[in-house]
């Protein structure tokens, strides 16, 4: 059902707040994005003046992350937009307005390296090839995922995701959904819909978060370290509320 607080020409339009319902995980929320773009601008100003590391190559960890969580970040993106359409619940509503405009910007800034790179937007490889690659230690790179991440987003000192499945190129991606479960998703309203988002989105984030540990355990590209980093820590913070949102419908 669509709210009447969004404009049928600005699916992304906010509508007034609920003051019925002042959250914590809200604030705590607008906290870990206001954190994370303080971050990024930061990080942005000192890289404009630091010494300009190598191009990355075609088949780099660099640009297979680019590539990949451009296409993660699109899914999620996709079922923020859904779940606006089909849910009034304003928690809900501002969370996927938080995750679609914060992830369609990264997926263009990502689009953006790619294009400075001088390499193409398609990968001549399966989808996370670059995830078999060693790690900065020299472990093995035959997992999904990367290290363990540290409280500030970084790379832990776990190696290659041990204790998880090994990875096979050009299977789906880490915590993706399928297209039976955006139809499904398409096809519900109210507590039905948002808990079957709440549940999606949450694999998607751990999948996300999986993905930017791996990068971290295998690039010290400055671009790709600040962003893997900002996403660590932003979907972390993100997993806990949706979790807390979850419980509310159980």
């Amino acid at each position: 059902m669509t709210s009447s607080s969004s404009s049928p020409d600005s699916p992304l339009h906010e509508g007034a707040p609920d003051a019925r319902r002042p959250s914590r995980g809200r604030l705590t929320l607008a906290a870990i994005v206001a954190a994370v773009l303080v971050a990024v601008v930061a990080f942005s100003a000192g890289w404009l003046a630091a010494p300009r590391t190598a191009t990355p190559t075609d088949t780099g960890v660099e640009a297979g992350f680019a590539r990949d969580m451009q296409t993660h970040h699109d899914q999620a993106v996709q079922m923020a937009l859904i779940i606006r359409e089909q849910s009034d619940d304003p928690a809900i509503r501002s969370l996927a307005y938080d995750i679609a405009t914060s992830q369609a910007q990264q997926s263009g800034q990502m689009y953006a390296w790619l294009n400075a790179w001088g390499l193409p937007q398609a990968s001549s490889q399966p989808e996370m090839t670059w995830m078999l690659q060693p790690t900065l230690d020299g472990s093995d790179g035959h997992a999904h995922g990367g290290s363990s991440s540290a409280p500030d987003g970084t790379a832990g000192a776990g190696g290659a995701g041990s204790g998880t499945a090994p990875m096979v190129p050009g299977e789906p991606m880490p915590g993706m959904a399928t297209s039976a479960d955006l139809d499904r998703l398409s096809g519900l309203t109210g507590v039905e819909a948002e808990t079957l988002f709440l549940q999606l989105m949450i694999a998607h984030h751990q999948g996300g978060v999986e993905m930017a540990q791996a990068a971290l355990a295998r690039t010290t590209n400055p671009l790709v370290t600040a962003l893997a980093k900002a996403i660590v820590f932003a979907q972390s913070g993100e997993i806990q509320y949706m979790q807390e949102l979850l419980a509310a419908r159980s």
